[in-house]
């Protein structure tokens, strides 16, 4: 199992990259969402003159806001910086969509933008469409100067519905997805993408799983809730909680049951935003802060639903678990000043005992 964090692309804290790598993580994964946060292609360059061994890319990039020529020349780019150290994580966009009022894109146009993004990657010429023309398209100069296709920058497609994760299968080189308790065990998501490789006839041998997850590392005696595990995951038990309320809203899917006790008193909280803001409101803070009277909808049970937290021995055992179920990798999502303890926490009495 190899571990990382996802970090909010924070351009004032590059040292977390060093930091994360001299503890022995194995990744650094930055978030892209435009109105939020840095620009992440400028923090992963940043990152990448200041380590030497981590893995880096963005977690994920989001297809709706770049096309896939310029996702290709930013990762071509880092490649030359970090040569062999970088990946590209790419998502249909739901914070830097939806905090426009957007949606996220359809999945129908998911595909088509993969099928151009690992052609450019594989340095092929591809038709592509664009402003209603299609023409042929290729990445000119990556052979001598200014980027680098070669070593070959691994493509990561974040699915965390079935036909997302198929598409994973038949495009990339990889899945990010969420595992329990918010997402699906390892062994469905990646039934998932087995049969997207099958529409295509692709041999999943060295393919990459993936998982994004939110950790806290309880002391002896500590509570779930205690005060400090409040602060390290409640921006992340929140976010998990935005994050459906635009499609329950709308009648797009069904609450989830875990929310129905909390649901009622969340709402109130978010329609106290005029609804032309509310896109706002639900995103704003993604995993870095708390809104006024959210903290109070905060329990043991709630952070249980939507993180993996215990003791060390208990996180180990689990982490044991869904590594004998196929996952490879583990990256946790932070955007406070927590992330700094949390990272060396986990790194002294958990990942130091695996």
């Amino acid at each position: 199992m190899k571990f990382g964090f996802t970090v909010m692309a924070d351009i004032d804290e590059i040292g977390f990259f060093s930091h994360a790598e001299a503890l022995g993580y194995d990744s650094v994964w930055v978030t892209d969402s435009q109105m939020l946060f840095s620009d992440c292609y400028a923090v992963l360059a940043l990152a990448a003159r200041q380590t030497s061994r981590l893995h880096i890319g963005p977690g994920t990039a989001i297809c709706g806001t770049r096309i896939p020529p310029v996702q290709v020349a930013a990762m071509a780019t880092l490649n030359r910086i970090a040569p062999g150290r970088v990946f590209l994580g790419i998502g249909t966009g739901h914070t830097a969509m939806r905090s426009m009022g957007q949606r996220p894109m359809k999945i129908a146009e998911f595909a088509e933008y993969l099928r151009v993004l690992a052609a450019l990657l594989r340095g092929e010429v591809v038709d592509y469409a664009f402003n209603g023309v299609t023409r042929p398209i290729s990445m000119l100069m990556h052979e001598w100067k200014y980027m680098n296709l070669e070593p070959r920058i691994p493509l990561y497609v974040s699915g965390f519905g079935p036909r997302a994760m198929g598409l994973a299968g038949e495009y990339g080189d990889g899945l990010v997805f969420a595992i329990p308790p918010r997402g699906v065990p390892v062994a469905q998501a990646l039934a998932h993408a087995r049969q997207g490789a099958s529409r295509v006839n692709r041999d999943l041998g060295n393919f990459h799983s993936a998982a994004l997850t939110s950790v806290g590392v309880l002391q002896p005696g500590e509570a779930v809730d205690s005060d400090r595990i409040k602060e390290t995951l409640g921006p992340n038990v929140m976010a998990s909680v935005g994050y459906f309320y635009d499609d329950v809203q709308k009648g797009r899917i069904q609450l989830p049951p875990f929310l129905e006790r909390i649901w009622r008193p969340y709402c109130a909280l978010v329609e106290q935003t005029p609804a032309e803001y509310r896109h706002f409101r639900t995103h704003e803070f993604h995993y870095s802060r708390l809104h006024p009277g959210e903290a109070a909808l905060i329990d043991a049970q709630l952070i249980r639903d939507t993180c993996l937290v215990g003791t060390p021995e208990e996180l180990i055992e689990l982490i044991r678990a869904l590594e004998r179920d196929g996952l490879q990798e583990l990256s946790f999502a932070t955007g406070t000043s927590a992330k700094w303890r949390l990272a060396e926490d986990f790194a002294r009495l958990v990942l130091a005992k695996l």
